[in-house]
């Protein structure tokens, strides 16, 4: 399966793709764009769908020969599609292995912007990877579990990342939960807020792994405090793992 990378030509969409090249073998970089229902009739001239679609591929040639060459053992490719960004997004989960994408910092206008980060990472059907500065090599992955049904799959997902990344796996838990500490593997219980404890663990970590509460008529609208406070103020990339195969 492939990392599905939503990419616009940003410094923050080639973070992205940095970062998803060191996740797995197979990358998709994904360029999504609306075409506006009403166009004004000095806006110059529209490409027909297929020009449109050439033009955006050859301009992503090199951005994907780019990472062949630094990374041969990662199969690259890309598409463009006349879609919703977010939409984009959402439809490609049904057959990734996780969806990357880049954050837009901690402005104003990326506040503006979150409801991209939280509406996906909420109906996305795989992990959710929205990627925010540069890795530190070394730093280690941290998970926030709380002993809920959300646990083992984020558990799973956070040690796979940190044995890609030659990462240690910090642990960071909730009173019912139950992990053992393992080689490599550091468990350290939560007295105060979980939010607190995991915002401050982002600014010397390089990956914060959390749980949502997944998808659904109800549940798809609540993607956790926790996780949507990660996701605007983690100084680190964030990860939102759901608990099960998701049903509508």
């Amino acid at each position: 399966m492939t990392i599905v990378v939503g990419y616009d030509h940003s410094p923050d969409a080639r973070a992205a793709v940095a970062w998803a090249l060191g996740a797995g073998s197979w990358v998709t970089l994904l360029y999504a764009h609306e075409v506006p229902s009403w166009i004004p009739s000095n806006a110059g001239e529209i490409l027909p769908g297929g020009e449109w679609e050439q033009t955006v591929l050859t301009a992503l040639d090199e951005v994907v020969e780019d990472a062949r060459r630094t990374h041969p053992h990662v199969r690259v490719e890309a598409r463009a599609v006349h879609s919703p960004p977010v939409q984009a997004l959402l439809d490609a989960s049904t057959e990734a292995a996780m969806i990357v994408f880049g954050s837009r910092g901690h402005s104003a206008v990326a506040n503006l912007l979150g409801t991209v980060s939280t509406t996906v990472s909420a109906h996305a059907y795989c992990p959710v990877v929205v990627v925010r500065g540069q890795p530190t090599p070394g730093a280690p992955v941290v998970a926030g579990v709380d002993g809920s049904a959300a646990q083992e799959p984020v558990l799973r997902f956070a040690a796979e990342q940190a044995t890609a990344r030659g990462a240690p796996l910090r642990v960071l838990t909730g009173p019912r939960s139950d992990v053992t500490p393992t080689l490599g593997v550091t468990v350290e219980p939560v007295t105060g807020h979980a939010t607190d404890a995991l915002t401050a663990a982002s600014h010397t970590a390089q990956l914060i792994v959390v749980g949502s509460r997944g998808r659904g008529p109800v549940r798809g609208l609540l993607l956790g405090s926790v996780s949507q406070h990660l996701l605007r103020h983690s100084a680190c990339t964030v990860a939102v793992v759901h608990h099960s195969p998701v049903v509508d």
